[in-house]
């Protein structure tokens, strides 16, 4: 697929990737096309969203005063969406036009006072604080080198005050799924992340699903080579099967599912939803 026209980049620098996505697509309506599928409709995109949503919904009912770090928080959706409920949210990403595009948001939606963002690398990250909630939505799929990959992992971890958790969801298939990986994204095997979050200080508490549904994810590897109408209609159509199964039985068809939500927290601390 393509981004109206500009085919997606062959090499992979992400804060020049990142930057450019933000300048073209964060503005936009929800300012979807700029985190979710690179280069995909609005409706796609929008779908991604819903499930998104609803697979990490038992573990974001924040209390009010909730200290939150949005890691790669994009336009900071989710940074809005908490902050809205009352927490007190750090957003941090790469590209400076997202962290100015969610700033803007916040304003609009009137939360601006419970959120601050600022421009930060992942695999370097070191805020002099900690935090109740650790959240990272589809960022380390987009970390590519291994050792960034353990980094950011490691980072993140640090982040958690006591008594806190971390929140990831990630593409992260129990079996090896690697024809939809792309020069930007890898499909990790969800083995991989279980190793390297055994390293973090942090331990899993909890893991489901989110996107059970097959249809589009046998589709994906072959849009390109199919004609435009021929590709958005089925598309379209892929979406149209997998979203009521996705949204009905994401959390709970674990093993199925190509993204996983992973929960963790200190070893000796509780887990509340």
């Amino acid at each position: 697929m393509t981004v109206r026209g500009v085919p997606a980049p062959g090499a992979y620098q992400p804060p020049a990737y990142w930057e450019d996505r933000a300048r073209r697509f964060a503005a936009e309506r929800d300012g979807l096309a700029a985190v979710c599928a690179y280069g995909m409709p609005e409706f796609y995109n929008r779908a991604i969203d819903w499930e998104q949503r609803l697979a990490l919904a038992p573990w974001l009912r924040v209390e009010p005063g909730t200290r939150v770090l949005d890691a790669g928080c994009g336009i900071g959706r989710w940074s809005r969406f908490l902050a809205a409920r009352g927490a007190v949210v750090f957003g941090v990403d790469l590209s400076s036009t997202m962290i100015g595009e969610a700033g803007r948001r916040a304003a609009v939606e009137r939360v601006s006072s419970r959120c601050r963002f600022a421009v930060a690398d992942l695999v370097h990250l070191d805020l002099k604080e900690q935090f109740d909630l650790v959240l990272g939505v589809t960022v380390l799929q987009h970390i590519l080198d291994p050792i960034a990959f353990r980094a950011a992992i490691l980072a993140l971890a640090a982040h958690v005050a006591p008594g806190g958790r971390m929140i990831l969801l990630e593409a992260a298939p129990a079996a090896p799924i690697s024809r939809c990986d792309s020069t930007v994204f890898m499909a990790r095997h969800r083995e991989v992340y279980l190793e390297a979050l055994r390293t973090s200080g942090l331990e899993v508490r909890a893991l489901t699903g989110v996107d059970p549904a097959t249809f589009t994810k046998q589709l994906l590897p072959h849009l390109r080579k199919l004609p435009s109408v021929a590709g958005l209609s089925l598309l379209a159509l892929a979406t149209a099967l997998s979203l009521p199964i996705n949204l009905l039985f994401g959390r709970q068809a674990v093993r199925r599912s190509w993204h996983a939500v992973f929960v963790l927290a200190h070893q000796r601390d509780g887990l509340r939803r």
